[in-house]
């Protein structure tokens, strides 16, 4: 991997341009560094959840996905490099499995709110969404291996399970959407 950080404030980037692991310099308008950023978002985002009082094993999941999001977004600093192995997108399966297992069905649709530490878990899912769309953008101009885009996509499903596991934690419950339909249905039961 490329050279770690000695000095932070170099001044190369002054010209628009950054370096990758790889020492090559890119615009910082480019797509793999569009991708780089919204993955590094998504992990101060999670770095923010991990502020907030959670069971033990999710504390545990989620620093470990920060790691991987590391691992991902130094993939994708350095061209054809390997860093995000496909046993990572496997364990973001079984600990949805695991996690969604414990949870009722749904029903209805639910909003991204409830506790603060659900609603910052459903930021987390959009980040998620977007650090995806923006690596499935650089996959369509560069050849880009699946885990990177397979990882996102399963971590976005895991931070839509893990909001409802947080509002669980003390009692609580989702935040269903109140829409027409609902309303109708409602009426109708009463009358």
């Amino acid at each position: 991997m490329g050279n770690r950080l000695t000095q932070i404030a170099t001044r190369t980037g002054d010209d628009g341009s950054t370096s990758l692991g790889d020492n090559t310099r890119v615009p910082k308008h480019s797509q793999r560094v569009h991708a780089m950023g919204e993955v590094d978002e998504l992990n101060s985002h999670i770095g923010l959840l991990l502020c907030e009082e959670m069971p033990q094993a999710v504390r545990e999941l989620l620093v470990e996905v920060q790691h991987q999001l590391f691992n991902l977004g130094g993939e994708l600093s350095i061209p054809g490099f390997e860093l995000l192995k496909p046993d990572a997108v496997l364990a973001l399966d079984q600990a949805l499995e695991n996690h969604n297992a414990a949870l009722p069905r749904l029903k209805e649709f639910i909003l991204p709110a409830g506790t603060r530490a659900a609603a910052q878990a459903h930021v987390c899912r959009t980040v998620a969404r977007r650090a995806e769309r923006a690596v499935v953008a650089l996959g369509l101009a560069e050849t880009l291996r699946e885990a990177p885009r397979q990882y996102l996509n399963r971590l976005s499903d895991l931070m839509f399970v893990l909001a409802r596991v947080l509002n669980r934690m003390h009692g609580g419950d989702d935040v269903y959407w109140n829409s027409e339909r609902i309303k109708r249905d409602t009426d109708s039961d009463a009358a």
